[in-house]
C-alpha cells in the first residue's frame, strides 16, 4: 500500500473537505499531495480543491514563522539538535543566499510556489527564519507562493500533463 493510500485509508472517517485541508497542512505532502486526492479520490470541483488546500497549507504557516526561533533556541541546548540546525543552516545559506539577497521576499515567493519536494510552505517558513525574514513579509509571501503552487498543481491536475513535461519543454 502506497503512502498516499495509506494517508487515504487513515482519513477516510473525516469528511472529504477536512481530509483536503488535513492533508494540505501536513509536511511534505502539502498542496501538492492534496489536489490530486481532492480531485481524483474526492470527486472535488477544481476550485473547492484549490480553495481548501490554500486554506490547509497556510494552517501551519503562522505559528512556524512565529514560534521556529524560539523552539529553535531551546532546542539547541542539545548537542543532537545543535548539529542538526547547523547543518540546516549551512546547507541553506550555501544554496540559496545569492537568490535571497538578489530577490529579498520574491525569492521566498518564488521558492514556496515551485510544487517540488522540499520546497513549498513548510520550507518556506524555515527559509525565511534562516534569512531573518520578517513576519509581515514572510507571510504574504509564502501566501503568495502557495497560492501559485496551488494554481499550477490544478493546472497539471486537470490536465494531465507532467510537471516534468513542462519544466523539459516536451509539451
Amino acid at each position: 500500500m502506497s503512502l498516499r493510500d495509506h494517508l487515504i485509508e487513515i482519513l477516510s472517517s473525516v469528511p472529504d473537505w477536512m481530509a483536503t485541508i488535513i492533508i494540505s497542512a501536513i509536511p511534505i505532502a502539502e498542496l501538492r499531495g492534496s489536489i490530486p486526492v481532492a480531485i481524483h479520490v474526492y470527486g472535488m470541483a477544481p476550485e473547492s480543491a484549490y480553495l481548501l488546500a490554500v486554506l490547509g497549507n497556510m494552517l501551519p504557516v503562522v505559528p512556524l514563522l512565529l514560534f521556529l526561533e524560539p523552539v529553535s533556541i531551546y532546542l539547541r541546548q542539545f548537542r543532537l539538535f545543535d548539529m542538526f540546525f547547523s547543518w540546516l543552516f549551512g546547507r541553506t545559506h550555501r544554496n540559496h543566499t545569492e537568490r535571497f539577497e538578489k530577490y529579498g521576499t520574491m525569492a521566498l515567493t518564488l521558492f514556496v510556489a515551485v510544487p517540488l519536494p522540499v520546497t513549498g510552505a513548510w520550507t518556506g517558513c524555515a527559509a525565511a527564519f534562516v534569512f531573518g525574514i520578517k513576519f509581515r513579509h514572510a507571510l504574504p509571501a509564502i501566501l503568495a507562493g502557495v497560492m501559485i503552487a496551488g494554481l499550477i498543481v490544478s493546472f497539471v491536475t486537470m490536465t494531465g500533463i507532467s510537471l516534468l513535461d513542462i519544466m523539459s519543454g516536451n509539451v
